[in-house]
């Protein structure tokens, strides 16, 4: 569920971030169908737009790989 969308988000990274930078953008399919200051505001921008829940993704776009990737690290020791 919404694959194609962060798909989109990922691979276009670097012009969305020149032309929305540390905006929260709505995609919808393989467009970006808005942008917004907040996440409350995005969502209300999509559901303004007649967007139905489940088929747009919210994400945050900041520079570099930071808004899509996440490190988890572990103490955990094996003997």
């Amino acid at each position: 569920m919404l694959e194609k969308e962060f798909k989109y988000f990922v691979s276009h990274h670097d012009e969305i971030f020149r032309d929305h930078p540390n905006k929260f953008v709505v995609i919808s399919g393989e467009a970006v169908v808005s942008a917004a200051e907040s996440f409350d505001e995005a969502l209300s921008q999509a559901m303004a737009q007649g967007l139905e829940p489940g088929t747009f993704l919210i994400q945050e776009c900041t520079e570099g790989d930071d808004a899509y990737t996440q490190t988890f690290h572990t103490r955990v020791v094996f003997s």
